[in-house]
């Protein structure tokens, strides 16, 4: 159990929204390419895949930063990546997710990714592209100046070292002297083997693998593993050591002994991808909003217990947290129903953790098979719906003063009771324009009875790259054909 239940709702219902974290490693791309293994290929014993879809996600420092995003806060990240087609992929993802990624430096290697060939769940095959060479010192000087200069306006920093060069020492302690000397928390993802680099960070989060590298204790030996570890937080001049131990949980090392520990979630793990990562910007985004350090162990523990139950490096999102500590597996129409501002936090979560937002408007007055097809076409085209209704007011304006039939919070609720729809907002105005570009859809959708010329926010839309659909409409249902037939004692 959580010891600040009420606060840290709270804070993920919207209280992280007003901080902000900065990101500083080596980012990446995480490229999947799915499918399945039917048949073994003539032309040499290997499988033959028939890929059915291709997932691009950020990866390394870049998942940090990602995870904060959909946990709510503003996050800022500074790396290295190529002049390259990822790495305008990888700003482009940035953006969508609401990330800042002004501290991303262009550099002469290329964007460092990485391919998996999956079946099913299984993986087949890495496919890495990065290079060997040692930043240029004009690169590893600019990201050093970068980071600094982002760190004055953040209220926790993580280093986020997967070992591809970003974070040398001289990066990382420039980093940690000026946060110390501000009074911000640092928290280091450690690759290396030498923690003397991260020296005066306020933690180090090692897995088991990666502190029996630093301590020369075996891995399995998780008794003289830990001892060891101990020695490490007066010699790296670290507040506390924070051990993430897979299926055994997460425990906190402190040099008065007074250690915490929070065993693992039991559930069904499907990829521990970017686990690490999850843990990393939980226990920022804690520190950030200053929570007691047992809160944020037992935060950051749950949070890595649903991204393991996810496929491929997938963040975490804020109302995912809030439903495992309410253990309400069913959302339900209440909580799908949101006032603007809500909403859009809601749908920055989701685009955080890769969703594709559709969105659709109308005044849905009395439900119709015409709407459920219009909603479930909607679907085909993302994974969250987000339907905005008419307000009674505007309705009113658009139909007359007889209408709405059914008020406006009536019709939200039975528009959020169905399967197909994520998300209901209102919104008063004439047209939709205002909340289109607060949510930023990916995909804006309307019947057949528009084209797409003459649909509100096209423009809009397809200027930041996403798209218009227009889906056929059900002949001969609508609102207007209903109260007309019940009006003249028609069946």
């Amino acid at each position: 159990m959580l010891p600040e239940l009420s606060r840290t709702l709270d804070l993920l219902e919207s209280g992280f929204q007003k901080l902000s974290v900065l990101v500083v490693g080596d980012v990446m791309i995480d490229r999947y390419l799915i499918g399945d293994v039917e048949r073994i290929s003539p032309e040499a014993p290997v499988p033959v895949l028939r890929q059915s879809r291709q997932s691009v996600r950020p990866g390394g420092a870049a998942n940090v930063a990602m995870n904060l995003a959909g946990l709510g806060l503003r996050a800022v990240l500074c790396g290295r990546i190529g002049d390259d087609a990822d790495g305008r992929e990888l700003k482009r993802l940035m953006a969508d997710a609401g990330v800042d990624s002004s501290g991303l430096l262009a550099c002469a290697a290329p964007t460092i990714t990485k391919t998996r060939v999956v079946s099913r769940t299984q993986q087949l095959l890495r496919v890495d592209v990065e290079s060997m060479d040692k930043a240029l010192p004009g690169e590893s000087a600019g990201l050093r100046d970068l980071a600094v200069a982002a760190l004055h306006d953040v209220d926790a920093i993580v280093l986020s070292d997967y070992a591809k060069g970003a974070l040398t020492e001289e990066v990382c302690q420039a980093v940690i002297a000026a946060a110390r000397e501000q009074g911000i928390p640092v928290l280091v993802d450690p690759k290396t083997k030498d923690f003397t680099r991260y020296r005066g960070a306020t933690t180090i989060c090692p897995n088991l693998n990666e502190l029996s590298v630093a301590t020369g204790e075996p891995s399995h030996d998780i008794t003289a593993l830990l001892a060891a570890a101990h020695g490490l937080l007066q010699a790296v001049n670290i507040d506390f050591l924070t051990v993430t131990m897979s299926e055994r949980g997460i425990r906190v090392l402190r040099e008065d002994g007074e250690d915490l520990y929070s065993p693992a979630r039991a559930r069904e793990v499907f990829d521990v991808s970017g686990a690490g990562d999850t843990v990393i910007a939980t226990l920022a985004a804690s520190l950030a909003a200053k929570m007691s350090l047992a809160n944020a162990l037992e935060l950051a523990n749950l949070a890595a217990g649903i991204v393991v139950g996810k496929l491929g490096t997938v963040p975490v999102t804020a109302s995912e947290i809030v439903q495992s500590i309410t253990r309400s597996p069913v959302v339900t129409s209440a909580e799908k129903v949101l006032e603007r501002d809500r909403a859009v936090a809601r749908v920055k979560e989701w685009r955080a953790a890769g969703e594709t937002i559709v969105f659709t408007t109308g005044c849905f007055d009395l439900l119709h098979v015409g709407h459920i097809t219009l909603l479930e076409d909607c679907r085909r085209f993302g994974t969250k719906l987000v339907v905005a209704m008419n307000t009674d007011r505007s309705v009113s304006s658009l139909k007359g003063p007889t209408r709405p039939i059914v008020g406006e919070l009536e019709r939200a609720k039975v528009m959020a009771a169905l399967a197909a729809v994520d998300l209901v907002t209102l919104f008063d105005e004439e047209t939709p324009l205002e909340l289109i570009d607060a949510l930023r859809p990916t995909v804006l959708v309307k019947g057949g009875d528009y084209s797409i010329e003459t649909v509100v926010g096209h423009e809009m839309v397809q200027a930041y790259g996403g798209r218009v659909e227009i889906v056929p409409t059900v002949q001969g249902f609508s609102t207007s054909n209903i109260v007309r037939k019940v009006a003249a004692g028609q069946s």
